[in-house]
């Protein structure tokens, strides 16, 4: 029969794992290992803690970088400082992935800033077009007197179109927000920006920021702020430096580490251990790049996880792990053709494993084919070929 009081486990090995979650957000001093980002974030807030125009920011860099966690502390610090100012400074956070149309975003924004303002505002729910929904916000802003708004729209390059940043980044000149409005807009793709309708571009300030991954001292000093996290004395002496080296030596992500870490953590948990061993780690390390592979392609368009599919098959079916766009846009047109779908030009699947290749799911490297071939682009994946099919199994 089962034990009711012992059916929910846990209470040996960890002590607060929110602390490993992705959507935690620390105080701005436990920020490890981008001093330099944050000083450029506070430089363009600044303005805003005195009431005036903070800058707008275009943030790029791979997943796991820092982008979302230096924006949201820097943001929510100006908050605080404005205040003691003597000002009022608000923002709001959206994630684009998971709203990605105008209407979508444009809600959850003034949902947001309701919830920052502590008003009685109601939202509601459905029924109401974008436009009804962003002059919600500004009657909030109006209403309360804040002098400045700071919207983060995090993967701003799933919303499908530029509406929400055009009528933000002009809402103080068409007279419809009295405060001052910046945005920050962070991006996995280095190309965003060149996306943008010229109106839209001219309206945004010349103010971008690239986050590089993070090596591995500074993995080991993030992971050592989540020490916390686990019972002391739980975490053998030599986890968190092998955590730290794994993800510095591939991807320099660090929530990949900080996934590596908690992955261990449940392991010794399920297996009734009091320690969380170097072999834990060993263990949790291909669960967690099934989940860095998974994040990434999440979102992504089916003929994105298509090439992917094909260039893992590739990789498994033959003696090399590396290949001509040319061989893997065929086999992609033979998956495409299987599942009835028309493909997208070759050219635009050369695009696209760039892209993937700036997020971090695969290496492209110009290679020179002599004098008549010319030179081309070879692909290899980073991740082995199974964790990437296993990550694509549920794809839509």
């Amino acid at each position: 029969m089962v034990d009711a009081d012992n059916i929910f486990g846990g209470g040996e090995i960890f002590r607060r794992r929110e602390l490993l979650r992705v959507g935690h957000v620390p105080e701005l001093d436990r920020v490890v290992g981008r001093d330099d980002e944050i000083t450029e974030m506070g430089g363009a807030l600044g303005p805003g803690t005195r009431g005036g125009p903070p800058d707008s920011v275009i943030i790029y860099g791979k997943t796991g970088t820092g982008k979302s966690l230096v924006s949201r502390c820097t943001t929510r610090e100006a908050q605080r400082k404005a205040q003691e100012n003597g000002a009022t400074l608000r923002y709001g956070y959206v994630d684009c992935s998971d709203y990605t149309t105008e209407t979508q975003a444009s809600r959850e924004l003034a949902q947001q800033l309701a919830e920052n303002i502590e008003t009685d505002h109601s939202i509601p729910r459905k029924g109401v077009g974008a436009a009804t929904y962003r002059d919600m916000t500004w009657e909030m802003l109006n209403k309360h007197n804040v002098d400045s708004f700071v919207a983060i729209l995090d993967e701003i390059d799933k919303l499908e179109d530029d509406e929400l940043l055009r009528s933000l980044s002009r809402a103080k000149e068409s007279g419809k927000a009295n405060c001052h409005i910046g945005v920050i807009c962070i991006s996995n793709k280095v190309e965003y920006k060149e996306r943008l309708d010229q109106r839209v571009h001219s309206s945004l300030q010349d103010n971008e920021l690239i986050f590089n991954p993070y090596d591995s001292d500074q993995l080991r000093a993030i992971l050592e702020n989540r020490r916390e996290a686990f019972q002391e004395g739980v975490l053998e002496e030599g986890v968190i430096p092998k955590t730290a080296a794994l993800a510095g030596r591939e991807h320099g992500d660090a929530r990949k580490a900080v996934d590596m870490l908690y992955e261990a953590g449940r392991l010794a948990e399920r297996e009734g251990q009091t320690t969380v061993k170097e072999s834990h780690i060993d263990a949790a390390l291909t669960k967690a790049e099934v989940n860095r592979v998974k994040q990434l392609i999440s979102g992504s368009p089916p003929h994105v996880k298509y090439i992917l599919q094909a260039l893992a098959l590739l990789t498994r079916s033959r003696n090399t792990s590396t290949f001509r766009t040319s061989e893997i846009y065929e086999f992609y047109q033979r998956l495409v053709d299987r599942e009835g779908m028309e493909s997208i030009s070759q050219d635009r699947v050369y695009r696209l494993l760039k892209e993937q290749a700036f997020l971090g799911l695969l290496e492209a490297n110009h290679t020179g084919g002599g004098d008549y071939e010319g030179a081309y682009l070879e692909h290899t994946l980073i991740s082995e070929p199974e964790v990437v099919l296993n990550a694509l199994e549920n794809r839509a």
